[in-house]
């Protein structure tokens, strides 16, 4: 399975896939605040960016563009995440209200739709 780049260059998804499933895991996810792999293993592996002297003298050319390519691709990933997050909560928070009891009221609760509830179904309570 191919695809073109903006520049329109065709690369192989299957040999991009270990490097993106890399990257995934190692990036820290806003709903945990932490990366898959630490959250699953208990630590993050190491990246080749870690290998890397903290101060470089020189930085190759070549090293210098893949830095800029991969810095836009990770900006334009961040942006295509973050437009259908906000269009999908602006579409969730319209047909959603916030339930108006507070923590005490007495509600009725209806057992339809639980799934834990054992025993043969002429016995279920039918409200």
């Amino acid at each position: 399975m191919e695809y073109k780049d903006h520049e329109g260059y065709t690369h192989d998804w299957v040999t991009l896939l270990p490097e993106v499933k890399l990257a995934y895991n190692s990036s820290q996810h806003p709903t945990t605040g932490k990366s898959p792999s630490l959250v699953e293993k208990g630590w993050n592996p190491l990246l080749p960016v870690d290998h890397l002297k903290k101060i470089l003298l020189t930085i190759h050319p070549k090293a210098k563009g893949f830095h800029d390519v991969w810095k836009r691709a990770c900006d334009t990933a961040a942006r295509c995440i973050a437009e259908p997050k906000e269009y999908n909560k602006q579409r969730w928070d319209k047909s959603h209200m916030e339930p108006d009891f507070k923590e005490g009221d007495q509600v009725l609760v209806s057992t339809l739709n639980f799934n834990n509830l054992k025993g043969p179904k002429k016995m279920k309570a039918h409200f």
